[in-house]
């Protein structure tokens, strides 16, 4: 299971370098060629000496106008050490395959995005002998994505929206209509970018917003992740826990739980039923509108 926000922003792009690739021209309106075959690579660039050079992500990528090698690097926070390393990682890779590299910063600070796409010159003022531009993805330019119909149409760039946003507290915003957005994309699929999402999530509110909205679709029990949810909801006890989560939903969405109705979702042992309150709660306008089909 991915763990941080570090490495979850870079291994989706290995799981879907397509949806990645539409994500870079969608975002910063460059006109990287289609391309039409992706293959990852070996990230480790250490030569003899004992220095340890790895990029985060390496992916080659097939276009009808050549191959590119796309360098991906999830940063935290400021490191000029990277912008040496940045510049060696291009120009070693060129040298080995001779293809054209392409910097790609990945990052959920805006105060790092700004460092940086600072250009790297190295050489003398008004001459240099190299210049690296990195291109940047961060929640300047990555949209907050929070139409329905706007997650569905691209639910990788949805999902990476949440993912880049995750820092902040427009998170929140996005998560329901991504999770709306998971339910017509295929089991493994979602699984997968349901995981990413997690794992990008900082704040503890959305992440625990996340787990809730999640444990109603069934793709997501058998993922690595709702294993996890369901191994805690064990401890607690899973009837005690499924029926705080229907109500915590609707807690969340701001709609008023009358008594009677956190009575009747309390005292229910029936794990079918409170999964499927648990989807109601999702979009109930009020809280009897749990049972009305009851």
């Amino acid at each position: 299971m991915v763990g941080s926000p570090h490495e979850g922003l870079h291994q989706i792009c290995q799981k879907d370098p397509a949806g990645f690739t539409r994500t870079l021209q969608s975002v910063l309106h460059i006109p990287i060629p289609e391309p039409r075959d992706f293959a990852v690579l070996n990230a480790d660039l250490t030569e003899i000496e004992p220095v340890e050079r790895r990029v985060d992500t390496l992916l080659r990528a097939e276009t009808d106008e050549g191959t590119y090698l796309l360098v991906i690097e999830s940063q935290g926070k400021r490191d000029e050490g990277k912008r040496g390393s940045w510049a060696y990682y291009l120009s070693y890779l060129y040298a080995k395959y001779r293809w054209e590299p392409v910097l790609i910063v990945l990052t959920q600070s805006t105060s790092t995005a700004r460092w940086a796409t600072r250009p790297i010159r190295l050489g003398l003022p008004g001459w240099h002998s190299l210049t690296v531009r990195p291109l940047v993805l961060s929640p300047e330019n990555v949209p907050l994505i929070t139409d329905e119909a706007e997650a569905k149409r691209d639910v990788f760039l949805a999902a990476f929206s949440a993912m880049t946003h995750g820092r902040g507290s427009g998170a929140a915003a996005i998560l329901k209509p991504l999770a709306t957005a998971l339910e017509t994309t295929d089991t493994d699929s979602a699984g997968m970018l349901a995981q990413f999402v997690e794992s990008c999530l900082v704040d503890v509110q959305a992440k625990q917003i996340w787990k809730e909205l999640m444990m109603p679709v069934n793709y997501f029990f058998r993922h690595e992740v709702a294993e996890k949810v369901r191994e805690e909801g064990r401890a607690e006890g899973i009837e005690r826990e499924r029926g705080a989560t229907v109500i915590r939903i609707l807690g969340w969405r701001g709609i008023p739980v009358p008594d009677f109705v956190r009575d009747r979702v309390g005292a229910c042992s029936d794990l079918e039923q409170l999964d499927v309150w648990a989807q109601r709660a999702l979009h109930a306008t009020r809280a009897e509108d749990l049972f009305v089909d009851d």
